[in-house]
């Protein structure tokens, strides 16, 4: 199944790929690799998702706020690939970065948002390598940050 087809079948809406608000490019290709920046949690209304998980979010609300990051990643990747998700191989890695507590020890069940919907549109070539890190802040107050590397045709 095309991975366009996947999104629509699961009546996905993607985001749109918003253009980055610093000195830098949302995403960039170097030979057969596309590097993604980190996307942060952005609600389906634009409202960004704000505070510590752990205190102001529970996990499972971290999770979904992991999955828009994914929403934004794959609006990323769709539009470095001309609209065209067909161009896409596999996704190498994601990073996830969590605005959480000291106590707060479930990060990886957090960016499980942003692999679980990776996987589910992108199926076997979705499967990525990953890492899962705690931070004491991140910008504007959001409350997940997850960046991707993903491997083209």
């Amino acid at each position: 199944m095309k991975f366009d087809d996947k999104i629509k079948e699961l009546k996905i809406k993607l985001p749109e790929a918003k253009p980055p608000v610093g000195n830098y490019v949302a995403t960039k290709v170097i030979g057969k690799m596309l590097f993604v920046s980190g996307q942060i949690s952005v609600d389906k209304d634009g409202q960004l998702i704000k505070g510590k998980v752990g205190k102001d979010l529970d996990t499972e609300a971290g999770y979904n706020a992991a999955k828009r990051c994914a929403l934004s990643i794959i609006a990323q990747v769709k539009k470095a690939c001309d609209n065209d998700l067909s161009k896409v191989k596999s996704c190498i890695k994601l990073t996830g970065f969590v605005n959480s507590t000291d106590e707060f020890t479930d990060q990886p069940k957090v960016i499980n948002g942003a692999s679980d919907l990776i996987a589910t549109v992108f199926g076997n070539s979705g499967m990525h390598a990953r890492a899962a890190v705690s931070t004491n802040s991140l910008p504007l107050g959001v409350s997940v940050e997850v960046d991707a590397i993903f491997e083209l045709n």
